[in-house]
């Protein structure tokens, strides 16, 4: 069966998170989203992990499920509102692996994916020698990450790690400022451990696929949600089995993952390169003319995800590459009604419409991605319609997100939607709306004039 799984989470016990961040809400938002496979987050928190094992129960599947008697009943959700289907869960957690290899500080993101809740004891026991996993969900450990990863092995033998968000200048296994340059360099002899990779908000698989060394693993996407409603914001597609081995062995050995729903990567917080204080926001073709100076505070700036893929990459023709996965890039539909709307996606009215939305569509996903365009015309209007068509067509406006700042996508130019009414195109009107062009791709260069550019630029000392 096809299902949609979203691996990368957190709980209310991590910093910095919604405290509604409880199995309760995580059921009920995955339903409203369309997922039927959701990690747990946060799993080797001694507090997270007896509220799941309290609340969820065996699904006989290798995965759980929330308890009947745990399910939000429909006077207990916003607007009553409730969508069909089961939820099931997998044992999941993000390690913040901070430590010295080769001479540099290295800061490294891995997300662990469990059989059971044994093998998450098992490795809670070791974990909890060497540091602390009790004041965050996301415990920050001296540890290797090759060591992590035999730790993982030694819980279970069906264990498996992926590194997550790789390309993140901070916290992640390729990033710029503390990551490494190949997989093999941090993982070492247990690489071969490793079967996929998790891409990051920031970057999206065509970007991946100008890496050959990349070419061997599945590459996933996840939401990183630190709130209910942010879940599969970004999320994986398969077609196997609905159980924890399937999903094991579609991503080991490539049987049944289909591809990923991602966030267009420019929307991401670390997509273009720059300096958010100074209001500096630049590609990779204008850092190398400034020899990665801000001409501001005269500092380097931070450079991002399309930077360090470019850096790395060695596949000018991305069609050569092989194993190739179908993904879908989206923005989140409270966007989309927020732009309509003219308002900020947290008001009360564009939560009022997207419940309206999901009663007369469906969930989340099946309105962005499968929904037939005269279904969406029919119940949500003609300009929700059309934004999503444009969505789904690549026609849209973007604004980079760079050095922490989110990025901005939108269907319609600044004002044209004035005096046309958020429900009906007016009359003789659908001819004003000028579709913005459609979107061709992150790297827009020539990748090895980039890399030929990079070795002349001047050293910064």
């Amino acid at each position: 069966m096809k299902f949609i799984a979203d691996f990368h989470i957190h709980s209310h016990y991590s910093l910095a998170t919604s405290k509604k961040l409880i199995p309760e809400y995580l059921d009920y938002w995955a339903k409203l989203k369309g997922i039927q496979v959701m990690g747990t987050g946060d799993c080797v928190h001694p507090g997270w992990l007896r509220e799941l094992k309290e609340k969820l129960a065996i699904a006989g599947n290798g995965l759980y499920q929330l308890k009947k008697e745990y399910q939000l009943s429909p006077a207990n959700t916003p607007d009553c509102i409730t969508m069909p289907g089961t939820v099931h869960f997998l044992p999941t957690t993000e390690i913040s692996n901070i430590y010295k290899k080769n001479g540099k500080v290295r800061k490294v993101h891995n997300l662990c994916v469990f059989p059971d809740f044994a093998s998450v004891e098992k490795f809670q026991v070791r974990l909890e020698k060497i540091g602390n996993i009790r004041s965050d969900g996301r415990p920050i450990l001296g540890l290797d990450s090759r060591d992590l990863l035999e730790i993982l092995l030694e819980s279970s033998s069906n264990a498996f790690l992926i590194p997550a968000h790789i390309w993140t200048p901070w916290f992640s296994v390729l990033g710029s400022k503390s990551g490494f340059d190949t997989i093999e360099e941090c993982y070492g002899d247990l690489t071969p451990h490793i079967f996929a990779l998790e891409t990051g908000l920031s970057s999206d698989p065509a970007m991946n696929w100008t890496c050959s060394f990349l070419d061997t693993f599945r590459l996933v996407s996840n939401s990183d949600a630190h709130s209910p409603e942010k879940l599969g914001r970004e999320a994986n597609i398969f077609d196997t089995e609905l159980s924890y081995q399937a999903i094991y062995d579609a991503l080991k050995y490539n049987r049944g993952f289909l591809g990923t729903i991602e966030f267009f990567p420019q929307e991401g917080k670390y997509h273009y390169d720059g300096h958010r204080n100074c209001n500096i926001c630049w590609d990779p073709l204008e850092t190398i003319k400034h020899a990665d100076l801000c001409p501001v505070c005269l500092k380097p700036v931070t450079k991002g995800v399309l930077y360090r893929v470019a850096e790395l990459a060695d596949r000018n023709d991305i069609t050569t590459a092989p194993c190739k996965k179908d993904f879908y890039s989206i923005t989140s539909l409270p966007d989309i009604i927020a732009e309509l709307e003219n308002k900020k996606t947290t008001t009360k009215r564009v939560r009022e419409k997207y419940f309206e939305v999901l009663k007369n569509i469906g969930p989340d996903f099946h309105t962005l991605l499968f929904a037939q365009e005269s279904q969406i015309r029919e119940s949500g209007g003609e300009l929700l319609a059309e934004s999503i068509m444009r969505m789904r067509r690549g026609q849209i406006y973007i604004e980079e997100g760079f050095d922490g700042e989110f990025g901005r996508i939108t269907m319609f130019k600044k004002g044209e939607l004035s005096g046309i009414s958020s429900h009906s195109l007016v009359a003789g009107q659908d001819n004003a709306l000028t579709a913005p062009p459609s979107f061709k791709g992150s790297i827009r260069f020539d990748i090895d004039q980039f890399q030929a550019q990079c070795r002349l630029k001047p050293t910064i000392t």
